[in-house]
């Protein structure tokens, strides 16, 4: 008769550590997981972030529905969302625009959903990769997990994508969300996020904390930073 190991192998599944050494092993597979969770390229962090929103109680309650409500209303059109995850803003968006995400397992559920995504690899030798062909850029939940020289770049990288006049959208956590996440690096509030559109020329259109003040966001881990810059072309809002 085969070894237990052997039949759990053959379905596809880890064998059981048993023994002296199975701690060990049960640890190190933890440790694993815990890295997959650190790397927001790892299938464990796409997983995580659709893991969160498939709660039952979260679709019953539909407690996305400020935040799509939120999105709809900044009026951005044809959007590029750099960073898309799992696709969750370009459905608020109606579908309405391209994601990008360098997670290719996000990418799989966000065109799941009925959205075009790509992995950066993908979009630059798409159809879709065309200068000046979007009414905006959305960056949602993305730049707090890079220091700013590396946002300011990454915002950089892709204005070229944006029409003249458009819109540059910045989405970030305020203080409680920014530290439920391992994988976020620099606090982005609004004057970081003001800077990142100063860095590129980028006129101030408007910022706000939503869904409540910003003195909420100290506790309530949804609360967010909204700040909106236009691009080139639009003069700036008084």
């Amino acid at each position: 008769m085969p070894r237990r190991e052997s039949r759990e192998a053959a379905h596809g599944r880890q064998p059981v550590c048993r023994g002296r050494g199975g701690k060990h092993r049960d640890g190190r597979r933890r440790l694993r997981d815990v890295a997959d969770l650190r790397d927001t390229r790892e299938a464990g962090y796409a997983k995580r972030l659709e893991t969160l929103s498939a709660a039952g109680w979260k679709r019953w309650l539909d407690v996305q529905a400020p935040y799509r409500w939120n999105v709809r209303r900044l009026e951005l059109g044809y959007t590029l969302d750099i960073g898309c995850g799992i696709g969750r803003n370009l459905a608020h968006l109606g579908c309405n625009g391209v994601g990008l995400d360098h997670n290719p397992h996000a990418i799989e559920v966000a065109r799941e959903r009925g959205c075009i995504a790509f992995t950066p690899e993908e979009f630059a030798t798409s159809g879709y990769c065309r200068d000046g062909s979007f009414d905006a850029l959305l960056f949602a939940h993305v730049v707090e997990h890079m220091h700013f020289d590396e946002a300011a770049a990454l915002v950089g990288d892709h204005l070229r994508y944006l029409r003249p006049g458009g819109r540059v959208a910045l989405i970030t956590p305020q203080q409680a969300g920014f530290r439920s996440d391992p994988t976020h690096v620099e606090y982005m509030d609004p004057a970081r996020l003001r800077a990142l559109l100063d860095h590129h020329g980028l006129a101030h259109e408007r910022s706000y904390s939503f869904p409540f003040p910003r003195i909420v966001g100290g506790l309530f881990p949804h609360n967010e930073f909204v700040v909106v810059g236009l691009g080139p072309g639009a003069p700036a809002a008084r």
